[in-house]
């Protein structure tokens, strides 16, 4: 897994109303699948799966890459500038 910054900019002129319709279409959307998972899940008869805490790893050891911050063992992002917490 490789690890790219992304730019991000909000042109002014393309922020609006048009960027809120789509994310409110997104999040509509979003609800209707999860809530259409449960039912599909329900209907299986199979009991929800127990999920466990997620595990948060932090390396700042010599070798290490710095300011890595790890979920369940998959590389998340960079803490730039901070060497430990």
């Amino acid at each position: 897994m490789t690890y790219k910054e992304l730019p991000w900019s909000v042109d002014p002129q393309t922020a609006g109303a048009g960027r809120q319709f789509v994310a409110a279409v997104l999040h509509l959307a979003s609800g209707a699948l999860a809530a259409l998972a449960r039912r599909v899940t329900a209907s299986m008869g199979a009991p929800a799966p127990a999920r466990s805490p997620a595990v948060l790893e932090f390396y700042a050891e010599a070798g290490a890459p710095e300011g890595a911050l790890y979920v369940d063992g998959q590389l998340v992002g960079r803490l730039p500038g901070v060497t430990r917490l």
